[in-house]
């Protein structure tokens, strides 16, 4: 069964709604950004791949709340706690001090709460620590992984199609990731490298998605008098044409990553959670920001040189 076999959705005149909407949800984030700085001191909650410190989970044998903990630990001046897991299970961020090694503050942590709880009362299931060197260099690199696979985009998409696209692309591409990084900061969703790696995996599924798009447009461009057609009808067929299959696509890897969230425990909460924005996010900019971009980038430059001799390749819906 084909799913909107026919469909005629007038996409295009819609863009005015969208750009207000991604408006508002790029303003939220920005806004959320700063409420952070001001508050936590970083704009984004970093955790400590990329801060530094130690990260340690523990385990009690009875019932016992964060509260407790963060009394044990010092009250006020206690480390981030959060529960993780099952229910008397917890995760300890404790920061490194630069004359402080990582082994002493686990140790100290260690030794705190079994004087105040009973040091038989709990089990430390695990410790990772990073240093503040490896922090720092881990931030630069995934700033540069993120910088480079826009670079790429842009590569690939002009050498594939041309230049109006792969400009188009990397307009949704910034998009999204704005979108995500103000979805982290709203919700202050730790950073780590597996939420990068969920940012890198956006970025991929948000540009096949609209590579698909894409496609279908530059073939329909060179079918007979398409040049005399309008462009906003012949990229509104388009979209709807490609609409089986980014509704297909899209669905049933939102279906996986819901069972995923269900299912995968607080491990992969937010990794599936931001890879679960990012499938909608996706969606939503290959249609409503990807393609009204390539409109406005061909009304003020033209169809792009070259565009008629290209031969098109064969879209995959």
């Amino acid at each position: 069964m084909r799913l909107f076999q026919n469909a005629k959705y007038a996409f295009i005149e819609a863009r005015k709604t969208a750009y207000v909407l991604s408006g508002a949800a790029v303003a939220a984030g920005i806004a959320a950004m700063l409420i952070n700085v001001a508050t936590i001191g970083t704009w984004q909650d970093y955790g400590v791949d990329f801060t530094g410190g130690s990260l340690i989970h523990v385990q009690f044998n009875t019932p016992v709340t964060a509260g407790e903990l963060r009394d044990a630990l010092g009250g006020a001046q206690a480390p981030p706690i959060t529960r993780f897991g099952e229910e008397n299970e917890f995760v300890i961020r404790a920061p490194i001090e630069d004359d402080v090694s990582i082994t002493e503050v686990a140790d100290q942590i260690e030794s705190d709460l079994g004087a105040v709880l009973g040091a038989a009362s709990f089990d430390v299931v695990s410790t990772q620590a990073v240093g503040a060197k490896v922090a720092d260099e881990l931030q630069v690199r995934a700033l540069y992984a993120i910088l480079f696979s826009f670079v790429l985009t842009l590569m690939y998409l002009a050498m594939r199609f041309e230049l109006r696209f792969g400009l188009a692309a990397v307009i949704a591409t910034l998009h999204d990731i704005l979108i995500t990084l103000g979805f982290l900061a709203v919700f202050r969703i730790e950073i780590a490298l597996p939420t990068v790696a969920a940012i890198l995996t956006i970025l991929g599924y948000s540009l096949n998605d609209t590579i698909v798009v894409f496609d279908r447009i530059r073939e329909n461009l060179h079918k007979k008098g398409a040049r005399k057609r309008d462009q906003i009808e012949l990229v509104n067929e388009s979209i709807n044409e490609t609409l089986p299959r980014t509704v297909l696509t899209s669905g049933t890897t939102l279906v996986v990553l819901m069972a995923l969230l269900a299912l995968g425990g607080a491990v992969l909460r937010d990794f599936t959670l931001v890879l679960i924005l990012g499938v909608v996010i996706g969606t939503y900019s290959s249609i409503f920001v990807a393609s009204p971009a390539l409109i406005e980038i061909q009304k003020r430059w033209g169809l792009g040189k070259g565009s008629e001799k290209k031969r098109p390749q064969p879209a995959t819906v």
